[in-house]
């Protein structure tokens, strides 16, 4: 298995040093914005090439960058193209209206934190800030914030996974912080009583 891994980083290298760096870094920079916008894609994978491939300093910044573009994408469209609609369906629903009133008014400081949780879903939060009347100068600041630890820490999870095949600490190490994650995550939801 390591060997395959292996090879695939060293095709990986020797395509981005065979090709045109800006072609190189476009790429890794369109398929974090293209995961903003479908969730199905594996963010964690996304993040660790790029730093596996690009250098852990180069590769860091440009999935922060990408994610926040993406971000900013997701919610733009649904602002733009959903949010309205939204709010004249659910004048007959309470519940849908008082949810959104939360996220309207959610404090900046909780936004950031939420956001920040490796686990969150990001693509839901980015719908729900897009659908609700959350000013765009908040969500993008939160964004700029948040998306640091998100990136690190999957970035930390995938290029640490290549040294974990053959060294059984690292494997440690990472559940312990994938517990410690996942753990803040449901303090967070439930303190914040998100569902």
């Amino acid at each position: 298995m390591q060997d395959i891994i292996q090879d695939i980083i060293i095709f990986l290298k020797d395509l981005v040093l065979n090709n045109n760096i800006f072609v190189s870094l476009l790429v890794g920079f369109s398929v974090i914005i293209l995961e903003s916008i479908i969730p199905i894609l594996p963010l964690a994978v996304f993040i660790a090439l790029n730093m596996i491939v690009f250098g852990n300093f180069t590769g860091f910044i440009l999935s922060w960058i990408a994610t926040i573009v993406g971000c900013q994408v997701s919610f733009l469209i649904f602002r733009k193209g959903f949010s309205q609609k939204l709010y004249h369906s659910i004048d007959d629903k309470p519940r849908t209206k008082k949810l959104m009133n939360i996220v309207s008014n959610i404090s900046f400081s909780k936004l950031v934190v939420i956001m920040a949780i490796p686990f969150t879903p990001a693509f839901s939060i980015n719908i729900g800030a897009g659908l609700s009347k959350i000013e765009h100068k908040k969500f993008l600041l939160a964004t700029l914030i948040a998306k640091i630890s998100v990136v690190y820490f999957w970035g930390f999870i995938g290029t640490t996974l290549v040294e974990s095949l053959t060294d059984i600490t690292v494997i440690i190490k990472l559940l312990i912080i994938l517990f410690i994650a996942f753990f803040l995550s449901k303090i967070v939801i439930n303190k914040f009583d998100i569902d």
